[in-house]
């Protein structure tokens, strides 16, 4: 497996613990909160937040093809 996709699987496994971690000590119980309240949406949150800080950015490709 190539670095740059273990990378992004795990950021994104990161971010998936991380909104289930949300959602089971933060989150809210009662239903108000739309992403605290249901443990499979702040888990997607979650992995989706981590997949968007795990890809990897144009800029970086850019300045490694100059140098």
């Amino acid at each position: 497996m190539d670095s740059k996709y273990l990378k992004i699987a795990l950021f994104a496994g990161i971010g998936a613990i991380a909104g289930f971690a949300y959602y089971y000590y933060i989150g809210c119980y009662n239903g108000q909160c739309i992403i605290g309240s249901n443990p499979y949406i702040s888990t997607g949150y979650g992995l989706v937040a981590g997949l968007f800080m795990g890809w990897p950015s144009k800029e970086k490709k850019s300045l490694e093809k100059k140098q």
